[in-house]
């Protein structure tokens, strides 16, 4: 166990949006520490957004972001030589950044060209409430409801 929790690092805000959390969707995009490359690719996702919903991409980056966050996940505990997956709430951080991580995941998993594209198609897909990240958290809700008979295990 940890003798004291860690400093909380401040993300500064991103500059086209001003949103520390934009900054943060970077920062889980990154590959080898190529930051400014992670940042053009997600504004050209942002751009390719524009074009296709001429809405705000913004706007639509946050609603994908919400529907591909879990709310429950199920943590394995072993009790009396059986595993039981227990449902357990996730703390508001870890939600962000496991929907970050998903969304992510997914977009590079997509078939398209370019990073850019694929999370284009990813983000508008998941702001309608459909695309892989969105199954994703629908399939973690599901085994948390099903393994709901074990809730009073919670650790």
């Amino acid at each position: 166990m940890r003798k004291r929790k860690p400093k909380e690092r401040i993300i500064q805000p991103d500059p086209r949006f001003g949103d520390p959390l934009v900054t943060q969707f970077v920062n889980n995009l990154m590959l080898a520490g190529k930051k400014s490359i992670a940042f053009a690719n997600f504004y050209g996702a942002m751009d390719i957004i524009q074009n296709k919903t001429n809405g705000d991409p913004h706007a639509i980056w946050k609603k994908a972001l919400n529907n591909a966050m879990p709310q429950v996940e199920v943590r394995s505990r072993r009790i009396g030589g059986a595993t039981f997956q227990i449902p357990t709430e996730i703390r508001a951080k870890r939600k962000i950044s496991i929907g970050m991580k998903w969304l992510i995941r997914f977009a590079r998993a997509r078939s398209g060209k370019g990073i850019a594209e694929k999370l284009a198609a990813e983000l508008i897909a998941a702001s309608k409430g459909e695309g892989a990240a969105v199954k994703r958290k629908e399939d973690t809700h599901k085994m948390a409801e099903s393994n709901r008979a074990f809730a009073h295990f919670r650790v």
